[in-house]
């Protein structure tokens, strides 16, 4: 018989103290295989089951190196983080200070690259190795606030022994990921963290609260850049014959000309001006423009040869499409719902329809209009690679598929009945 989980948040409120005796005891009865009275709540229980199978030891802190201070430099020059800092500021650190908490920014890859507030906890946190430069994904680290809500995509508070491995669990740390409101890639994880005596159960909602007007500003910045984009591009377009648009650096569209309005151009990571083919225009001419890119499509049939489509969900945060062929190659990086929807038709090179997919991800085959407008974006950057009625994969294309090494760690946030039954039964501590 299943154990209801514990709830953490009500046993705090009444004793903070008291909550962290119980989950200890918890940590090290569930660690060590015995029965216990109650269930460490979901979005633990599965983290220290990754973390078992990944080999973390939960009683030994394991670190990687710091980062030097010339590449934390160069990280936070590059990050989009960087332009939402004072968001963040504002929201957070006049509370953390005051409620001995310290502010935590991390990029995509789980590295420290701000770190603010009380400065006796910073003094504490450095005893952590909570320092600027250091790595704290969770299948380094174990269950933290930072390398887990970067893994479940959502924000999570972690208490005193939910932490899975025990030097940190004299700690609380909640953080919520960070995600570009564009596309829903991940660009880092805010975390407000200090002694477990500090914790407060507001702080969860307090902390996704913030992130999310930090992706609020990063929306209003990406509009205001491609509205001065558009102002250079409009005089432009106006004496370019034939089918032409403006993107920014990224690829998304300012104005387009001759061609129906599509968002985004998939784009290569290294573009230079000239020649080049861009799915799903195929051969286009490109010149700098502003601060991004004039796109002249052309009418030229793609080179023969060919295509090779490898779909990689092998690690736990970052799932990509690579497609190479004789026209050169590209990758794009998906979205949790993308990566979902690619899995499906890798499995069925035959083709699913939009209900068989509604019913694959939603477990309701009647919620097609949402899958057609989820496959309407992946052709924006797939174009000529998809088919359509039933979708599937163009015939002729070479498709691999590249799954983790424990079928228990594929798309770990989904709910997906697809992806629930790939991953198996869940795993017991």
């Amino acid at each position: 018989m299943a154990h209801p989980p514990t709830d953490v948040t009500q046993l705090a409120m009444v004793d903070t103290a008291r909550a962290a005796r119980v989950l200890s005891e918890l940590r090290t009865a569930r660690l060590s295989g015995q029965r216990t009275p109650v269930a460490p709540r979901p979005v633990i229980e599965q983290s220290w089951g990754r973390m078992l199978r990944g080999g973390i030891d939960p009683d030994h802190d394991h670190r990687s190196g710091l980062l030097s201070a010339d590449e934390v430099r160069r990280r936070r020059e590059t990050s989009v983080l960087r332009h939402v800092l004072p968001v963040l500021r504002e929201g957070l650190l006049s509370v953390a200070d005051v409620a001995h908490h310290i502010m935590v920014v991390a990029d995509e890859d789980g590295r420290v690259l701000w770190r603010e507030g009380s400065p006796a906890v910073l003094r504490r946190a450095d005893g952590l190795g909570f320092e600027l430069g250091a790595d704290w994904r969770e299948d380094v680290v174990g269950t933290n606030g930072i390398g887990t809500p970067a893994v479940v995509r959502r924000p999570v508070q972690v208490f005193a022994s939910e932490h899975f491995v025990r030097s940190q669990t004299t700690w609380t740390c909640t953080g919520a990921p960070i995600t570009d409101p564009r596309d829903g890639r991940l660009l880092g994880v805010v975390d407000v963290s200090g002694p477990l005596e500090t914790m407060h159960p507001a702080t969860l909602a307090w902390v996704d609260s913030v992130a999310k007007l930090a992706e609020a500003r990063l929306r209003e910045l990406h509009l205001a850049s491609l509205e001065r984009l558009r102002a250079v591009a409009a005089p432009v377009l106006a004496r370019v014959g034939g089918r032409a648009l403006a993107v920014d650096r990224d690829g998304w569209t300012a104005a387009v000309t001759g061609m129906p309005y599509t968002g985004r151009v998939t784009l290569p990571k290294s573009l230079s001006a000239g020649r080049r083919w861009l799915p799903p225009l195929g051969l286009c001419s490109v010149e700098p423009l502003a601060e991004g890119w004039l796109v002249r499509a052309s009418d030229e049939p793609l080179p023969p040869g060919a295509t090779r489509i490898v779909l990689d969900l092998s690690q736990p945060r970052r799932w990509s499409v690579t497609v190479s062929g004789s026209a050169g190659s590209w990758c794009h990086e998906l979205s949790p719902r993308h990566a979902e929807l690619l899995y499906l038709l890798a499995l069925n090179r035959d083709g699913c329809s939009a209900a068989g997919l509604a019913e694959a991800v939603f477990g309701d085959p009647a919620r097609r209009v949402t899958v057609r407008a989820e496959m309407s974006r992946v052709r924006r950057y797939l174009g000529g690679l998809l088919e359509h009625r039933p979708y599937r994969f163009v015939e002729g294309s070479e498709v691999e598929l590249h799954l983790p090494a424990d079928p228990r760690d594929l798309l770990p946030q989904s709910t997906a009945p697809a992806a629930r039954q790939a991953r198996g039964p869940a795993e017991t501590p």
